[in-house]
């Protein structure tokens, strides 16, 4: 394998080494145009099953709502709703990754260095993963440590129709560990790779993916695809004429890939996404932070799941 990362027709696109180089400066041009709008938080851990959970309080969710009105009311020429991807704020664009996908800021970010993984062309955010996108996933994940992450659809979350996973940089947490729920995927049980934890008390599936997968994008790409069909069918999940059956959250690091399906957008106001599985939750107030701390963060996740 070329020290470059080869894309699914052999031609290189993201030269290997260079991408947080790109992710560094193009923040800091964000930042200075006022492109990126950065939402100041304060964090506090909440404990359950074991769990430390890193959850949130959102200062000014302000600038993001008036935002997402203002887009709402936008439509193209064809009459269709407004899509940030087509075209792309130029001033958030960080790298080509491959024929199918590119990478940009996350223009409303939380966590520094959060980036989305976009298609091209339109796809919905309802169709089912593809070969392209887990190399996508791959070339990203050689180059960055992190979670990568898919909310299939808006009851996992999904805020865009147009196909995007998203990706955030190690640790997610200033407390030494990368990621929250690390002791629950420590203590899974898996046999052939796949498995399930007994710290969540909802439906999901684990596979065990390989760190060196990264020195081969494509390859690790077939396999991650397989694998991501398992777990579909484990949940009781399908893909039908590519599009799935129901909606779902999908996270996956280098060592490893989790799908829960959902039953709700939210429980009690609280909204979750892909990084609630994580262990990283959001609140907008105190009041959102009084209510998770009663029920307890596990809780929540459970009421979204099944």
């Amino acid at each position: 394998m070329s020290e470059e990362h080869a894309t699914t027709n052999n031609k290189l696109t993201l030269k290997s080494g260079t991408l947080w180089t790109r992710v560094t400066e193009q923040t800091e041009h964000a930042i200075q145009c006022g492109a990126l709008h950065s939402i100041p938080t304060e964090y506090e851990f909440v404990e359950q099953n074991g769990i430390n959970f890193l959850v949130r309080i959102l200062s000014n969710l302000v600038r993001k709502d008036e935002a997402k009105k203002k887009q709402e009311k936008k439509t193209d020429p064809s009459g269709k709703e407004f899509n940030p991807f087509l075209p792309y704020e130029e001033d958030l664009f960080v790298a080509d990754i491959s024929k199918t996908h590119l990478c940009l800021l996350n223009k409303f970010n939380v966590v520094d260095h959060h980036l989305l993984i976009v298609t091209r062309e339109f796809e919905e955010q309802e169709t089912c993963l593809t070969l392209q996108d887990f190399e996508a996933m791959w070339v990203c994940l050689a180059e960055i440590d992190g979670l990568v992450f898919y909310n299939g659809g808006k009851i996992a979350g999904a805020s865009q129709r147009h196909k995007h996973l998203q990706l955030v940089p190690f640790p997610l947490i200033p407390n030494g560990l990368k990621i929250p729920i690390q002791p629950a995927i420590v203590s899974a049980n898996f046999e052939n790779s796949m498995g399930t934890t007994p710290s969540f008390p909802f439906h999901h599936a684990i596979a065990k993916l390989n760190p060196d997968w990264t020195q081969s994008p494509l390859n690790a790409a077939q396999t991650t695809l397989e694998y991501y069909h398992t777990l579909l069918r484990a949940v009781g999940l399908t893909c039908n004429e590519n599009k799935q059956s129901a909606a779902y959250n999908l996270l996956a690091t280098r060592e490893w890939m989790l799908i829960v399906p959902r039953s709700q957008e939210d429980f009690e106001s609280i909204g979750v996404n892909s990084l609630g599985f994580a262990g990283a939750l959001l609140v907008r107030n105190e009041q959102q932070m009084k209510m998770l701390k009663e029920y307890g963060p596990m809780t929540v996740l459970k009421n979204v799941a099944y």
